[in-house]
């Protein structure tokens, strides 16, 4: 493994992101704003993160020679999705230090193994089942009481792709056929809301939270988030505490996002784990004293974190596809932050902006 000691990087330094996307973009921004140069390995000619980054390697994760040459040009490595291949984070690991560490991107890449590993903390989750067959699949079905579930690939579904909800035995059977893919069948849930939290370790080994938020998904894609969460106050507090003991457990450094179901009696079950900053972190960008970009790149780069503090609520609303073809209208709200990711094609179901709403603080309608 290539030494991790907790010596922080001075100014000019070069971080490298695996991945191309918007949220690196965001943390090639912040990392700019911090003194760093950010270098993006990312398979695609063009992408939002190499428009903004100052060096750019175009490979695909799979090239042994091309990650050795971009290990050797950086001083530290993260990445910004957490499809990257874990063999590629293991053999970048023993280069240069890779933060967060490759463990957080096994346990995240699989349902199973993530469930797994969060219910040995002593944390809840929906009940579940792996299934590779239609036969698993019927009698994962049965066992979880036989009304409803939802059929979900084990590994790289995201925005509510690869997911199936059924409420029989041979549809959650046909579900695993049509996927074709190793599955995990998750037990239907009563819950009041969705909330989330998104949280830093320092490589000292000092947490930062930021307040949990409320989600609002539509068609299986994050809609809005609401910050502070509406659901409850009470939850907040187990909220922190399930965040800091997944940190602790991965040995984690950087920021991570968690997303829970609050049930009726105000318990809270982990549904996923978000190896890195996490969309519904985006109104820290202009509510907090500290966005999660900026505490990211503080975590891996070894520079002490910032308190993480709300000074105003706020609602960010992600701009799906042609919504970002309103941009004057956003931009034009004289309380309103609008980011776009410089994202050319305006498809059906692409993340192209988002917009951060203020209020005053604790006076969100």
């Amino acid at each position: 493994m290539a030494d991790d000691t907790p010596v922080p990087l001075t100014p000019g330094s070069t971080i490298g992101i695996l991945g191309g996307g918007q949220l690196g973009r965001m943390l090639a921004t912040a990392a700019a704003e911090l003194g760093f140069r950010i270098h993006v390995f990312v398979p695609d000619a063009t992408s939002p993160a190499s428009e903004v980054a100052a060096a750019h390697t175009r490979a695909d994760y799979t090239d042994v020679e091309a990650l050795k040459t971009f290990a050797a040009a950086v001083d530290v490595i993260t990445y910004e999705f957490e499809n990257v291949p874990a063999e590629c984070a293991v053999l970048l690991a023993g280069l240069k230090p890779v933060r967060p560490g490759p463990l957080a991107l096994d346990v995240a890449q699989d349902r199973v193994r993530e469930k797994d590993f969060v219910r040995s903390l002593g944390i809840g989750t929906a009940p579940y089942a792996a299934a590779a067959t239609a036969d698993e699949a019927r009698a994962a079905f049965k066992a979880l009481g036989g009304k409803a579930a939802i059929v979900k690939t084990r590994r790289f579904g995201y925005d509510g792709k690869g997911q199936v909800r059924v409420t029989s035995a041979d549809a959650a059977a046909e579900a695993v056929t049509q996927l074709a893919t190793p599955c995990i069948v998750e037990g239907a849930i009563d819950f009041k809301g969705e909330i989330s939290i998104v949280a830093a370790r320092g490589i000292d080994g000092r947490i930062e939270a930021f307040d949990p938020v409320e989600n609002h998904h539509k068609d299986g894609i994050l809609h809005q988030t609401f910050a502070p969460s509406t659901i409850s106050a009470g939850p907040g507090a187990e909220a922190w505490r399930i965040a800091g003991a997944i940190l602790e457990a991965l040995n984690y450094v950087g920021v991570i996002g968690v997303e829970l179901f609050v049930m009726r009696d105000g318990s809270l079950l982990v549904n996923e784990l978000a190896p890195r900053v996490h969309n519904s972190g985006h109104w820290t960008m202009d509510a907090c004293n500290v966005s999660q970009f900026e505490q990211h790149i503080r975590a891996i780069a070894g520079w002490p974190l910032k308190p993480a503090v709300r000074f105003a609520d706020c609602v960010m609303t992600n701009l799906i596809g042609p919504d970002v073809l309103n941009w004057k209208t956003y931009a034009a709200e004289p309380h309103a932050a609008i980011h776009l990711y410089g994202k050319r094609d305006a498809r059906p179901g692409r993340k192209m902006g988002h917009v951060n709403r203020l209020y005053p603080l604790n006076g969100r309608p």
